[in-house]
This record gives C-alpha cells, structure tokens and sequence, in this order.
C-alpha cells in the first residue's frame, strides 16, 4: 500500500509530505479548490507524463516520492531489473518500495527506483502492481468494447495474448495463401530467374575461403623462379658457398675462445655467437626444405589462371566483390526455397487448416471461459446497482458471436442495463445517463475488486467517482468505499459529506497567500473539531452553523459505530496553521489547464 508521498516545489505545493495507513482515507477541500492535485503528483511519481508546467514557479525543478510496501508479485521484477531491495536505500531494505522523479525547468526528466535511475517505463511497469486509479470520467470505459472485454477477461482470469499470437499466426498463414493464388506468374517467373542464376553459379562451385587461398596461390606460382633464385642465393650465403656465415661464425668463436681466459667479458659475446650459429644452420636447414619441395608447375598455374578469370567474371556480371559470390549463392539458394515454399499451394493451405484449427482451439477455451464469468460478474453488479438508486435495475454481460473471428476471440462483449425493473437491459451507451454510468462505473469497481480477494493491487483511488451523485445513494457510496477499505488501501477524493463520513482517515487541502503575494497549497489530516468543521462545510451549512455542526456530529457518530473498531487517525508531517485548522473550509487550488500534469492512467474499469 501507498505509505508516503512526497512533494517540492510541485505547482503551487513548496514542500509537503504524508503518510498514509491501511483503510478508506478521503480528501476533501472547497469546491474548484482542486482536491485531486495529490493524485496527479501520484501520476507523475508512477510515470505519467509531465512538462515544466508543473515545477512551482521560481523554482529549478519540482521532487516527487512515493513509498509503498513491496508487493509480492513485483519482487521478481525488482531483482531482475537490478532495483532488488539489498542493493537500494534502507527504506526499501525493510520490504518499502521507493519510487522517486525530477522535473526541471527545461521539461527533462529523470527518475529512480530504491535510489537506481529508471525509465519512465519502468515507473509505469510497477505502478500495474500498486495502484489503480478510477476517475471521475471512468464510466467512459464502459461504452468501449477493448475495456469490456479486458474487464469481463480479468475476471474470468485469462490471459488473451496466446490467443493473439495463434491469430496472428492464422492470419500470415492465410495471406501467405492468398499471395501465392494472386502472384503465381509472377513468383513462377522469379523462381526460373533465381533457378538459371544459380545453375550458372553451381558450374564455378565456389566455396568460403576458396578466393583467398586461389589468389595467394596464384601469387606463388607467377613468382616460382624468383623465389627459387633467391633461395639458392640465400643458402650458398648462409652454409654452401665457400666463405659463408657460418664459417665465418666458428672462425670468430674460435678467435675469441683462445682468449676469453682473459677477460670474463668475453664471455657473453660468445654465448651470442653460438646463438647465432645455430640460427644459421636452421636457416640452411630450411631454405634445403624449401629448395627440395620448390616446383615451377607451368600446368597448375594455368588451371587457376583459367578459374580465377571465369570467377571475376561473374563477380563482374553481378556486381559483387569476388570473394562474396560463395555468400550469393547461399542467398540465391535461399530465395529459391523460400519461393519453393510460396508457390506450394496444397502445403500453404495445410499450414493454413493448421494454423486455424489452433486459434479455433484457444479461442473455444477463451469463450468457455468468458461464459461461465459473465453470469456472476452480471448478478454481482446488479446487486451493488441496488444501493446505488437503480432498485429493481439488471446488469448483463452479453456476448454476441462475430461474423468473422478476431484477435480478441469468437465473441463481442455488450454490458446492457436496465435502470429500472420491468424494463429490458440494452447497451449501456444508449439507456444510462452520466449519472446512473458513474454509478455503475463504482458498482463494477466494488464488484471486481471484492472479487479478486487478496489478489490485484493494494491500493485503490477513486478521484471524485461520486460527482452527480447525492442523498441516499451517497450514504452507500461511503459504506461501499469503507468496505473496500477492509480489503484494500482506499484514497478517495470527494465532495460528499456523506462519503468523508465513512472514512477512516481524514485530509483537508488548503492554500494559503503567501507574503510574497504567490498562493501556496497545502494538505493535512484533520481529526476532531475541525473534522466536524470541514464535514459541516461539505453539507452546505454556513460556517460554524449548529445545525450543520450537529449534523456533521451526528454522521461520524454513525459511521463510527458502524466499524467494529475505531479508526486510528494519521498523522499529517506538516500540519496546517491554527487559523487555517480552525476554519477547516479552505483548499488547494489545481493547476491550470497550461500547467496540468499528464492525462492520468485509467483503471481498466
């Protein structure tokens, strides 16, 4: 779960940081005040993208951190990315996650996880494993057939990207097939092309390697009698003549032996002679070798006079250097198999009855499992729709068969509702308001995520999902959300007094005017009175009204009685001011739209 963000220099935050707990933690502040400003620093933090825009105005850069505990799914991802815990800062070495990203005034960006430089994409990789983020415009989702689809598969547990590779292979199997009915001429005319190139090339047989060794021969053969010559020449200087080196070596040790007694350094003088002696003698070893086994060979130096003239010209004919023709070749044999393959219709439409009978394979175990997760995601949410002003309202999962397969399956997937009872569910996007779409939007969210149990992220945010809606069915948007805060981390920004109510923890946005005339923002929990204060405030109340004050007393009262233990309030690191506590009706101003961060990530719902 997420423990703590946070923040410098980021819009008009100078510095701010808070922790967070376990359980159903909402923000709140006054309306256009911009209660969603911790969520886009959470984007940000998990990748998202971001510019200038948000670096506090007068400042080098804005600093974002996020700390969350590390899932277990994602400890394999760490080690293997080289952001493993035993490596990173101490946070992380007591099982935190620490993520961490810089935005400078230039727009660059740099980013780290456990104090290692990241990607972007790596920010984003792990924040599939903490966190999802359902806004306010998450109903949008519905009307999209990719979402449904995703939705209804993530229930039902199964991973559609076997089923997209095996299509994909039906699909190059079945074009493979149409390209050789429609270019058959043409192919054919390209295989006896490719066929004639390579008889030509099959009569000179060349082989790697073989110009290399044909050319140094060549060499050796044109220059036989003067390498001959000067061999002999070089024997007779070294051992055969009548005055050669190596007599005139043992004339010289034999001098200066007689006298080396004399003077030790003598010594080593001869021992370099004597070296040199038997140098001598192995090069009149040598040269005798060479001399013995040196041949003219008029007849072989014609053979590779004649080869080495057909290889340059069909180096020449194809433009190619002549040592590559043996790599031609091997190319042109290639192309040949290859067009082989294409022109063989009767295999092509093998490989093609293959190919489709194992995507048709998949897909059936695709559907099967689609349909048996249809019928209780459909009831699970028509349950939740009952609290939520649609009593009587029906939640269906219709798959309907395509008339042509598709990458995603054999089966398109419709959510169709009916507001009420007695009428016939029809696709969502032509019966629901952008009420009731919202309110179906958190049925589906409670209902997928009570659903995954003790599997999925740890931490849910819900960014003002309860916009246009009110009385009753706030009531039960709150119990909802205090309910997921049983099984998960649950952050909710919103305007209902009935929704904060519920909640565990309690975080009010305020700004204030700074000296130098610049507004700064800040959040902090707030806890008694001055949570009665803000809950007061959120009813529409004057501020310090007593019957809004009673009313807002008596709401936590029953929210309170309604858990079986008291919620433990947070601690805020940076309280606000006692005059800004003590109105608790003051909040955070947002970005403008020039200095909005990125579009935030959806969750799939």
């Amino acid at each position: 779960m997420l423990r703590r963000l946070a923040l410098r220099d980021f819009v008009i935050v100078p510095a701010l940081e808070l922790e967070f707990h376990a359980g159903f933690s909402v923000l709140t502040g006054e309306t256009g005040a911009g209660k969603s400003i911790l969520v886009d620093a959470l984007q940000l933090v998990l990748g998202s993208r971001g510019d200038a825009g948000v670096v506090r105005e007068g400042a080098a850069r804005t600093e974002l951190s996020a700390e969350f505990d590390t899932p277990a799914a994602l400890r394999g991802w760490l080690d293997e990315a080289g952001f493993s815990a035993q490596d990173s800062a101490a946070e992380a070495a007591e099982g935190s996650l620490l993520l961490r990203r810089t935005i400078d005034a230039q727009g660059k960006s740099r980013a780290w996880i456990n104090g290692s430089p990241a990607t972007l994409a790596q920010l984003r990789e792990a924040a599939d494993q903490l966190l999802d983020i359902h806004g306010q415009h998450a109903w949008q989702s519905l009307t999209r057939p990719a979402s449904t689809r995703a939705l209804l598969d993530s229930q039902a547990g199964i991973a559609s990207s076997e089923l997209a590779a095996r299509f994909a292979s039906r699909k190059a199997a079945e074009q493979a097939l149409a390209l050789a009915r429609e270019r058959s001429d043409e192919l054919l005319r390209e295989r006896e092309r490719l066929a004639w190139q390579i008889a030509e090339l099959d009569k000179l047989a060349p082989t790697e390697g073989e110009w290399a060794g044909l050319s140094a021969e060549h060499q050796r053969l044109a220059h036989a009698q003067a390498l001959m010559d000067a061999a002999r020449s070089a024997l007779d200087g070294v051992a055969d003549a009548d005055t050669n080196a190596e007599t005139l070596a043992h004339r010289a040790i034999d001098q200066l032996g007689s006298v080396a007694h004399h003077d030790p350094r003598i010594a080593p003088i001869l021992d370099a002679l004597h070296g040199a002696v038997a140098q001598l003698q192995d090069a009149a070893h040598s040269l005798n070798a060479y001399l013995g086994h040196a041949e003219l060979e008029p007849e072989r130096l014609t053979d590779l006079d004649q080869r080495m003239s057909v290889w340059m010209g069909l180096a020449r004919r194809y433009r190619r250097p002549a040592d590559q023709l043996p790599a031609l070749l091997a190319q042109w044999q290639a192309e040949l198999r290859a067009l082989d393959a294409a022109t063989d219709t009767a295999a092509l439409q093998a490989a093609l009855a293959d190919a489709d009978r194992r995507f048709h394979d998949e897909a059936r175990l695709v559907s099967a499992g689609r349909a048996k997760a249809a019928g209780p995601l459909s009831a699970a949410v028509s349950q939740a729709m009952q609290g939520l002003g649609m009593a009587g309202g029906r939640f269906e999962v219709a798959l309907k068969p395509l008339p042509a397969p598709q990458s995603s399956g054999l089966e398109a997937i419709d959510f169709l509702v009916a507001g009420h009872a007695g009428s016939t569910p029809r696709p969502l996007a032509k019966v629901a308001s952008g009420g009731e779409l919202s309110r179906l939007a958190l049925a589906i969210a409670v209902t997928t995520v009570q659903a995954a149990g003790d599997g999925g992220v740890a931490t849910l945010i819900f960014d003002e999902v309860d916009a246009g809606i009110g009385g009753a069915v706030g009531d039960t948007v709150g119990v909802l959300m205090k309910q997921l805060g049983r099984q998960r981390q649950v952050l909710a920004v919103t305007h209902l007094a009935q929704v904060a109510a519920c909640a565990d923890h309690h975080y009010l946005v305020s700004k204030t005017a700074q000296p130098d005339g610049r507004t700064a923002s800040s959040v902090a929990a707030v806890a008694g009175e001055l949570r009665v204060a803000e809950v007061a405030r959120m009813l529409g109340g004057e501020r310090g009204a007593g019957t809004s004050l009673a009313h807002a007393q008596s709401m936590l009262r029953q929210a309170l009685a309604s858990v079986a233990e008291p919620a433990v309030e947070p601690t805020a690191v940076q309280p606000p001011s006692a005059a800004t506590a003590a109105t608790a009706t003051t909040a955070a101003t947002a970005a403008t739209a020039a200095n909005s961060p990125a579009k935030r990530r959806r969750s799939k719902a």
